[in-house]
Parts: structure tokens; C-alpha cells; sequence
């Protein structure tokens, strides 16, 4: 089990493009992703669940991955938060 913690700098937040884009990304993936704010978690696979939990810029959220893939998955993730400004 693979667990980071990130602070998004989008003065948007984790708005619907991005989190639709990654929920993509992650779907084929055997690993599972959780993402944590505020003690609400959510699949971040799955779009609407990673919106209701209103992540805003400064939050910080922690993702947890487990799996047999998970440092591939971890990877992954730190690239696109990166690549997609969020972080």
C-alpha cells in the first residue's frame, strides 16, 4: 500500500475536467485508489464521488493505492496532478 499526501494549487480546485480526465486514466488500472479530505473518502475512479468531496485549492488530500500495481499507479498519479496543474 502506497499512500501520498498533496496540496492542490488550482485556484479552481479538483473541478470536473481534470477529475473526469483522471477517473479515465485510472479505470483500467487493477489497483485500488482512494482519496481522502477532511475524513470523506471516495473512489478516484469514479467521477461524482471524487467531486462530492469538494476538494479547493489548499486542501490538502491524501490517496491511498493498493495493489499489485501500485507503484506503476503512483507514478502515474504524481505525473498527471502535475502535468494538470493541480499540484
Amino acid at each position: 500500500m502506497i499512500e501520498r499526501k498533496y496540496v492542490i494549487v488550482d485556484p479552481v480546485g479538483f473541478h470536473a475536467r481534470p477529475a473526469g480526465a483522471l477517473a479515465k486514466v485510472l479505470k483500467p488500472v487493477a489497483s485500488t485508489i482512494t482519496v481522502e479530505k477532511d475524513g470523506k473518502t471516495a473512489d478516484m475512479k469514479k467521477l461524482m464521488k471524487v467531486m462530492g468531496l469538494g476538494i479547493k485549492q489548499g486542501n490538502e488530500i491524501t490517496v491511498t493505492i493498493d495493489g499489485a500495481d501500485e507503484a506503476d499507479v503512483a507514478a502515474l498519479l504524481d505525473s498527471f496532478l502535475k502535468e494538470n496543474g493541480l499540484i
